[in-house]
Parts: C-alpha cells; sequence; structure tokens
C-alpha cells in the first residue's frame, strides 16, 4: 500500500511529501490533544474550577501566533532553509521537553498537591512550539507540494492535527484510565491503566526528536516553486511577499478599517453565550461520577458527522450572506447550552448504585453532542466562508489569519473568564461544622482529611448558564442588525488600498 502511494504515478510523484506533512501535522496534535487531557485528570484530584482557569491559558498560543508569525515568515538561514530555520529547533525543544516532563509529571500532579502553575506554564511553552511548527508547516506546504497538489495541504492539516489530537486525548484517557483498562483490555484487574502520563511524554519525546533528526538531514527544502510562479503569472492580484516591518504595518492597515473594527467586536463578543457550556459541563459530568474515559471514546462515533457536517453546510455559505446561517445556528446553540445544563442536573439520577451509567445514558450524551456539533459546524463554516468572502485578494493571507486570529481570541476569553468565575458564584460547606466553606483546594482537602464531604449549596455551574443564556440572547438582537449592515456594505469597505 505504501509503495503504490509512494509511487511517481500517484499524486504526481508528491505522495511522499504528503506523508511528510500528514505526519508533521499529527506531531502538532500531540500537545494539543494532551493539554485537553490534563483538565480531565485534575478534576480528578478537586481542583478549584480557578485552577482550571488558569490552565485554559495553554489554549492561547494557537489563537495568538499572528503576533510572531511575521518573524517565523521572514527570519531564517538560507544555508537551513526558510522553513527548517524554525521547524527543527521547534521540534527538537518539543521532544526534549516532552522527555523531561515525563520524569517530573509525577511530582506536578501529585494527588496531595498538584503543582497547577508550573503546568500552565510548561503547558503553555509547548503549545506555543506547537503552534510555531503549525506556521512554519503550513508555509512549507506551499512550497514543498506541486501546484496542483497544493489542496491537499489543508486536508494533511485537517487529517493530521485530528489524528495527533486523538492520540493525545481520547487514546491517552482511554488507556491511562484503570477502570476502562480492566473492563475491556484485561482479565485480570490492575490499579492502573495500560498508560501513564510519564511514559506517553517519553514515548511522544522520542518520536518528535527521531522525526525531526531525520527531516533535518534527510529532507531538503526548496528555494522557490517555480511551477506555483508560473501558475500564479495568469493571476491578476497575487500577494506579494512582504518583510517583517512591512507585515505588521499591512496588519495595522487592516485593523484601523471601520468594518474590521465592527466585524472584531462582533466575533470577540459572539461566544460569552456558549462559554459556560463549552467550558465547564465536561468537566461538570466527571464530578458527577462519569468516567473520563467514557466521555473521551464517545466522540469516536461523532467523527464521521464532523467530516460531513462542513461540506454539507457549505452548499449554504456560498451566497453573497453566508452568515445568515450563523445567525441561524445561534439560538440553537443556546439551547443546546440549557440543554446540556438539563443533562447535568439529571446525571445522578441515571447512576447506578454500582456507580456506573446505563447505555442509553451514554447515548443521550452522544445525541446531545451530535446537535450540538450541528450548530457548532454551521456556525464556523459560515464565519470561513464570511472571511473568505470579504478578504481584500491582494493581501488575502494576512487578512484571513487576522480573521481568524480575532475570531479564535472570541472563544478563548469567555471561556478562560467562564471557568474562572464558577468559584466565585458557587457556595459549598462542610459536612463538619466550624470546617467552614469548601471553596479552594486546600479547603476541599481539610474536609476530606476530617473525615467530612463538601456539600454544595448552590452551584454556580447553573448560574454562570443563566447568565450566559440571558446574555446571548441580548447579543442576538444586537448582532442580526450589525451583521445585516455588514452584509448590505461594498467590497470597497474591506479593501485595504480604498483605504
Amino acid at each position: 500500500m505504501l509503495k503504490i502511494f509512494l509511487s511517481k504515478k500517484r499524486f504526481d510523484g508528491d505522495g511522499g511529501n504528503i506523508l511528510l506533512l500528514l505526519l508533521l501535522y499529527i506531531l502538532q496534535g500531540i500537545p494539543l490533544g494532551l493539554s485537553a487531557s490534563i483538565p480531565m485528570l485534575l478534576q480528578n484530584r478537586h481542583i478549584s474550577y480557578k485552577e482550571q482557569a488558569k490552565f485554559s491559558f495553554v489554549y492561547w498560543p494557537f489563537s495568538l501566533k499572528l503576533l510572531w508569525a511575521p518573524l517565523v515568515d521572514s527570519l531564517f538561514f538560507k544555508s537551513v532553509g526558510r522553513r527548517k530555520t524554525w521547524l527543527i529547533p521547534a521540534q527538537y525543544i518539543l521532544g526534549l521537553g516532552m522527555m523531561l516532563l515525563s520524569s517530573h509529571i509525577e511530582n506536578l500532579m501529585n494527588d496531595s498537591h498538584v503543582h497547577v502553575d508550573m503546568l500552565t506554564f510548561v503547558f503553555f511553552v509547548l503549545n506555543f512550539l506547537a503552534a510555531t511548527q503549525d506556521i512554519a508547516v503550513d508555509g512549507w506546504a506551499i512550497t514543498m507540494l506541486k501546484r496542483n497538489n497544493v489542496g491537499y495541504a489543508s486536508t494533511c492539516n485537517s487529517v493530521g492535527q485530528t489524528a495527533g489530537y486523538f492520540f493525545g486525548y481520547v487514546l491517552f484517557i482511554a488507556l491511562e484510565s484503570p477502570d476502562f483498562c480492566n473492563k475491556y483490555l484485561r482479565s485480570e484487574p490492575q490499579t492502573s491503566g495500560l498508560l501513564t502520563l510519564s511514559s506517553f511524554l517519553s514515548f511522544w519525546g522520542v518520536v518528535f526528536m527521531i522525526t525531526t533528526t531525520l527531516v533535518w538531514l534527510f529532507k531538503t527544502e526548496k528555494e522557490s516553486n517555480e511551477h506555483l510562479i508560473e501558475d500564479e503569472k495568469d493571476h491578476e492580484e497575487v500577494e506579494e511577499e512582504r518583510g517583517v516591518k512591512e507585515t505588521y504595518k499591512l496588519l495595522w492597515h487592516i485593523i484601523k478599517l471601520p468594518s474590521v473594527k465592527i466585524l472584531a467586536v462582533f466575533l470577540l463578543t459572539c461566544k460569552i453565550g456558549f462559554a459556560a457550556a463549552d467550558a465547564i459541563t465536561g468537566l461538570r459530568l466527571v464530578e458527577e461520577g462519569v468516567p473520563k474515559a467514557h466521555l473521551a471514546l464517545l466522540a469516536i462515533p461523532l467523527i464521521p458527522l464532523q467530516i460531513i457536517l462542513p461540506f454539507v453546510i457549505s452548499k449554504y455559505t456560498s451566497g453573497r450572506m453566508p452568515m445568515k446561517i450563523f445567525m441561524k445556528a445561534f439560538p440553537y446553540r443556546l439551547v443546546m447550552g440549557l440543554e446540556y445544563a438539563m443533562l447535568v442536573w439529571m446525571t445522578p439520577w441515571f447512576k447506578n448504585k454500582d456507580g456506573n451509567f446505563p447505555s442509553y445514558y451514554y447515548m443521550i450524551i452522544v445525541v446531545s453532542y451530535a446537535l450540538h456539533q450541528v450548530a457548532v459546524y454551521s456556525m464556523f463554516v459560515s464565519v470561513m466562508a464570511y472571511f473568505a468572502r470579504i478578504s481584500d485578494p491582494s493581501v488575502g493571507g494576512t487578512y484571513m489569519t487576522l480573521l481568524n486570529t480575532i475570531c479564535n481570541l472570541g472563544g478563548n476569553w469567555p471561556t478562560t473568564l467562564a471557568l474562572w468565575l464558577v468559584d466565585y458564584f458557587t457556595r459549598k460547606t462542610c459536612s463538619i461544622d466550624g470546617v467552614g466553606s469548601c471553596i479552594n483546594t486546600s479547603e476541599i482537602e481539610e474536609c476530606a482529611r476530617l473525615g467530612g464531604e463538601c456539600i454544595t449549596l448552590i452551584d454556580g455551574y447553573y448560574i454562570e448558564m443563566l447568565i450566559c443564556t440571558i446574555i446571548g440572547v441580548i447579543w442576538l438582537s444586537w448582532g442580526k442588525t450589525v451583521m445585516n449592515q455588514l452584509h448590505h456594505g461594498t467590497d470597497k469597505q474591506w479593501r485595504v488600498k480604498n483605504n
């Protein structure tokens, strides 16, 4: 099979390059998957939601990579190669970092004391390096592949990142869980899973080191892509290559456009209504006793849906006003958030006496998540189509990246804030008189040490769900007016040269 894939007839001789890109994107997805696994592991150690909010900052580098992307694109050593100048050191440090972290992760996540600040710093750095690798690989893909195969770059990105995320999150959470391994993979029960976080980090650290060395020694980088240049001669508007200073000046000119300012406010506020549902629901289910391994595995049957949805939805976003789908999906996503809250509230009712949950309960979760994904992808595909329509063709790449960055930040800051405020709205007390509240980790541990348990008087999750939903309803009225105005504007309002 591999021989057929690598043959010169297949992909016009680009089969090996496509496989390499796929591997590099898989490696990129590993830190992202691990970053999603850690909150689940931390939740079982009863840390506060404020500490979960701290850790959520590890997701920010991929949203902020525009800040240093011009440096990665413009500064390099010719003897090494434009992309390898950044790719090689980024992956080497990632590999060494994972191997070093594997020796200390048990101490950082000790049941008696979890070092959340250090974990946040370490995984923030790992994701910063992965984001830098992403910038380099995205740029290399354009020159690595022949013009007629450049379209496969996005496929490699999507499939590779998804596979890496799957390995780092779903597969790891399942194989790390003693309950899952004892129930499905072992004949004799043991106290630990088939994998530990330490061994998983060590393995992928070695993979990073080996892959990076092979790429450094055996993969040469083209100085230019002649077939790409020739093909671009037929285009009237071609995005010119810019230096660092010129790129940052261009970004500033785009941001100053009145329409972009309005759109930025729209994008930075549109996900406030979903913050509590998206950030807290999974952690609350774990808190209610749903095994984290089962929650992770429920993502598998939804993969085909996530692949099909963009193709189906794109048929309705190809017109002049693609954001109509976004606005129509918005209220349904708000309703699904309320359904999530109801599901969390009813979860204790489904729990059997042995602590397990019936199969139909997991089916309810899958159906709920599938309906939620329809709304999520409807909004995602429509906003991507809108970005493609309004971006100035002469600076398309930079324009699209800026809008994507703003859009990603619009999802990150509400998530972090929602996690941070849960403890503020929550009221808990220890069952033993005189101990006091059970808000932070030390108070929870003190209550447990004395033989008591924390009793929830007011659950901040439901308070936040109510607040977010109200904000979402108010925002919807404002958002419709704003988007209607933007839709009825002219293309000139988005052009840099005309402003």
